[in-house]
Order: C-alpha cells, then sequence, then structure tokens
C-alpha cells in the first residue's frame, strides 16, 4: 500500500502536465464536432449554428454524390494516399537499414540531420522551392532533362506528372523523420541476437532479414496503423500550394474540394458532409487495422 501511495505521489506531477493539452484537445478538438449538425441542414450562417435552419436528413450526402468530379476526386485521393502510404513507409525502412549499417558515427549523424531537415519546413516553402526547381523554363531538373537531351517536362502542369510528383516529393520531405523513428526501434534490439546469429553463420543480410526486420516489426505496423487514418487524406498542404486547375483531373482531392465547395461557393452544408465521410471512413479504416494487428499479430497500442 505504502509503494502504491508512494507511486501515486511521484506520478501525480506528470499526470499534472497534461492538464493544458488536454485541454486544448478539448477546445480545438471536441467542441467543434457540434458542428457536425451542418450536414444535416440546409445551413446558413446568418442564422447561427443552433439557429432555425431547416433540417434535411441525408440530401447534402445525395448533392455530393450527384456531382459529376465527385468520383474522380475520390481516385485521385485514394490513389495518391495509398502511393504515399506504401513508399512513404518502405523508403523510410530502407533507409534506417542502411544507415544502421553506417559505422562512421558523425557521417551517420550527418546524412540524419540533412534527411530530417526538410520535415521541419512548411509546404508553403516548400512549394516555392518546387516551383522554381521543377521549371519548364530555368529550374534545374529541367535544365538536367535538356542537358541529356530531353524535353521539357511541366511537372506541375501536366496531368501525367501531377500525381507522381506529390508522391515524390512528400516522400521526400517526410521520410527523414520516420527514418529516425525506425532507427529508434532498431537501436533498441538486443545485441546478443546479433551475436547470436553471427555465431550461427549468419551474414549481415540474413542477420538483417531474421534479426533487425522482426525487432522493428512493432514499430512498423504502428506506424501502418497510424498511415491508414490517412487513406483519405491525401495532404491538402501540399496539393493546395502546388496544384492549379490545369491539373484539377488528377490533383484535385478530397480537401480541395472541400475547400472551393466551402469556402469559395458558401456550400457549407455539403463541405460539412464530406468532411463528415472522410472522418467516419477514416476512423473505421484505423479501427479495423488495429482489430486485424491485434487478431494475427497479437499486437497491443495500448
Amino acid at each position: 500500500m505504502k509503494k502504491r501511495n508512494a507511486l501515486l505521489r511521484r506520478e501525480i506531477p506528470l499526470h499534472l502536465m497534461m492538464i493544458p493539452g488536454v485541454v486544448v484537445l478539448f477546445i480545438f478538438n471536441y467542441i467543434p464536432l457540434g458542428g457536425i449538425i451542418i450536414a444535416f441542414q440546409d445551413f446558413n450562417p446568418a442564422r447561427g449554428l443552433f439557429g432555425d435552419n431547416p433540417w434535411i436528413g441525408l440530401e447534402n450526402f445525395r448533392y455530393v454524390f450527384s456531382l459529376p468530379n465527385t468520383g474522380r476526386v475520390f481516385a485521385n485521393t485514394l490513389i495518391i494516399a495509398v502511393l504515399k502510404i506504401v513508399i512513404g513507409t518502405a523508403v523510410p525502412i530502407v533507409v534506417s537499414l542502411l544507415l544502421n549499417e553506417c559505422r562512421n558515427v558523425a557521417a551517420k549523424r550527418t546524412i540524419q540531420t540533412m534527411i530530417y531537415f526538410p520535415y521541419f519546413i512548411s509546404w508553403i516553402i516548400l512549394s516555392g522551392v518546387l516551383v522554381d526547381i521543377l521549371s519548364p523554363t530555368d529550374g534545374l531538373v529541367n535544365d538536367l532533362v535538356k542537358a541529356f537531351g530531353g524535353e521539357p517536362i511541366y511537372f506541375l502542369g501536366d496531368n501525367k506528372y501531377f500525381q507522381g510528383t506529390l508522391v515524390v516529393s512528400d516522400v521526400w520531405r517526410n521520410f527523414g523523420y520516420n527514418s529516425v523513428v525506425y532507427l529508434a526501434a532498431i537501436t533498441g534490439i538486443d545485441m546478443t541476437l546479433y551475436e547470436a546469429a553471427s555465431i550461427d553463420g549468419a551474414n549481415r543480410w540474413q542477420q538483417t532479414w531474421h534479426v533487425t526486420l522482426p525487432g522493428m516489426s512493432t514499430i512498423v505496423i504502428l506506424m501502418v496503423i497510424l498511415n491508414l487514418g490517412n487513406l483519405l487524406n491525401a495532404g491538402f498542404d501540399q496539393v493546395f500550394n502546388l496544384y492549379s486547375p490545369a491539373v484539377y483531373e488528377t490533383g484535385d482531392i478530397i480537401d480541395t474540394m472541400v475547400y472551393r465547395m466551402g469556402l469559395e461557393q458558401a456550400k457549407f452544408g455539403p463541405s460539412t458532409a464530406v468532411g463528415l465521410l472522410k472522418s467516419v471512413v477514416s476512423f473505421l479504416l484505423i479501427s479495423s487495422a488495429y482489430l486485424i494487428a491485434y487478431k494475427k499479430f497479437d499486437y497491443k497500442v495500448f
């Protein structure tokens, strides 16, 4: 009993430190949930959120799905998001494995810092950098293309290249952060497992396949589960700053459609309906992924 009370007294300050974060989370994440009712109303801002707005049921959802470009927008979102999740998971794993094999500590830290730095740069800044680098007239990339005898490519204005440009630039920005996460998981693996594998005659590749990858599998599963919640989130900040009407065919996603519908066209009901649908699907995907991980791999987040 005394040990329990001592442990409780020691943990109270830690729980108190969580209060500001919980308050902010409640204010900005839970209170706005009251606005969900807009999805089921013929909402007029002049009447207020809880004013006399006519209740129209699922009419806003029917309106959204009756639009001619809705299917294309959902398809673009899924394609871009799936590619980002798959490639954005594979690349950091490979990079973390390569960094783990680097024995020069100074070189290892330098590389980590270089690949980690873009993660802290806003897409507003990065979009300007990408516009300059990928410019078809004087961009660095197209200068290289022309130097090898190719024709200039309009990466940000051609539907054929735009999705690939989004995926590659997103992976480039984020793989450094994910690599650090996976590298931390690798450093937590018991070194005696490598010694035992070496005594059994395993080479470096076999040690990686049978010791390193299974040892970091828990973190990989966790990252995949968290990323599945973004299956309908192709990255508004990135797309909004890089796309243009010329690439709506392959670059228009759910978030940009909601932005135009809600803020430019003042159709608050349909835009809220799309946002609600997206949130429900994301919740179901995360729950399903966690359930599968628990049933198949006996994995527990909590």
